[in-house]
């Protein structure tokens, strides 16, 4: 817990959607920010969402061009790496945000994150943690180049641990009680991958591959050799023919021992250290609920898109309730994305910011929608 006479979160201040870390002194009980100018920012940001969202043929009001607008991408695990945020160390901000979290977690995030080791870093207790906080700095550096991306951003999406990330940015959840959950996520998942051994693997296929008969061939293959309860499905829809399969390493070894005769094309192995969003997960569903309902959430500035069915959350209630259940459902993103940048023929694409750790999102956005892509950016950590 962070110490008694301060304490940090996120706040928006007078810009809209401004990115900011504020602190509060408990002895005057007085945010660096006014009420005056959180209520001004919150009454910006509903009136740009309000016209955004006014159909054109029914507004009396000129129309806010989509291209003046920007969304955030916020990867997940499986992203991190020996060296990450090295760059973003130059900006005060950044270098803030990792010294928050090393205060909140009693230990050096940022030394694990730039020195590692490898196997340190990707286990999911740091992993997590090391790429929500530099997906969080990237955003520092997002603020200084490019102020406008942030007052503009109207809507945000994370894959996985990601979607964690932009309720942060969208002010649902405070930094430090962020940190704590996630880590409640990472240890829940942890020791949900050291209770049954579980694999992830990138999956390209054509059109005349049956994969979801794939994974149950490997499931019974898995039965049948004594596993118990074995399990083996998409836990991933990424793009047109490609998903992530995940379950028992077993059953992935059987999937790419079999590739040629179930048409696979080809199968990579995720740096991750279990069978995520899959019911092998289930064990970690009880104590990440808990921790989050020990939370008090906020409703999203601005929409926040969810991973189980690709939907915006209407409000904190929601969030309590459907959070929950990414950890063993799929993650929709190619759902997700094309809810997000559904528009008429004709209508601008918004800029587009993936910012975190390694460029997947952008590439996989290339794939899904190709216009959307030609105005996006990365700003890596």
């Amino acid at each position: 817990m962070l110490g008694a006479k301060t304490r940090y979160f996120v706040r928006k201040t007078n810009l809209p959607c401004n990115w900011s870390w504020c602190r509060w002194n408990s002895s005057s009980q007085k945010p660096e920010a006014t009420a005056t100018q959180l209520d001004a920012s919150a009454a910006k940001r509903q009136q740009l969402l309000n016209e955004l969202a006014e159909p054109l043929e029914s507004s009396t009001r000129p129309a806010i061009d989509p291209k003046e607008t920007s969304v955030m991408l916020f990867p997940g695990q499986g992203t991190q790496y020996v060296g990450m945020a090295k760059d973003l160390l130059r900006f005060p901000g950044a270098r803030r945000i990792f010294e928050l979290a090393n205060e909140v977690l009693k230990y050096d995030l940022l030394k694990i994150c730039l020195e590692g080791p490898r196997e340190k870093l990707n286990r999911t207790e740091y992993a997590q943690l090391a790429v929500l906080v530099s997906s969080l700095a990237a955003l520092e550096q997002l603020r200084e180049e490019r102020p406008k991306a942030i007052e503009s951003c109207v809507a945000a999406a994370g894959f996985s641990l990601g979607e964690i990330t932009a309720l942060v940015y969208a002010g649902a959840l405070p930094f430090d009680k962020a940190l704590q959950l996630v880590q409640v996520r990472a240890n829940a998942m942890q020791a949900a991958c050291d209770l049954t051994p579980g694999a992830m693997a990138m999956t390209l296929y054509g059109p005349d591959t049956n994969l979801g008969a794939a994974c149950a061939k490997a499931q019974q293959w898995c039965l049948d050799k004594g596993v118990e309860s074995p399990y083996c499905g998409i836990a991933n829809y990424m793009y047109p023919h490609c998903k992530v399969v995940a379950g028992n390493v077993q059953a992935l070894e059987f999937l790419e021992q079999n590739a040629k005769a179930l048409k696979i094309r080809r199968m990579k192995r995720l740096a991750v250290s279990g069978a995520f969003h899959t019911p092998l997960m289930d064990s970690a569903v009880e104590p990440f609920s808990k921790a989050l309902k020990a939370i008090r959430l906020q409703d999203p500035i601005i929409r926040v898109y969810s991973n189980v069915d690709g939907k915006p959350y209407r409000n904190a209630t929601h969030i309590l309730r459907q959070l929950p259940k990414q950890i063993v459902r799929p993650v929709k993103w190619e759902q997700t994305l094309h809810e997000l940048y559904e528009r008429r023929q004709g209508v601008d694409f918004p800029r587009t910011f993936e910012c975190g750790p390694g460029k997947g999102l952008l590439q996989v956005l290339e794939k899904v929608n190709a216009k959307a892509a030609q105005t996006a950016f990365n700003v890596v950590a």
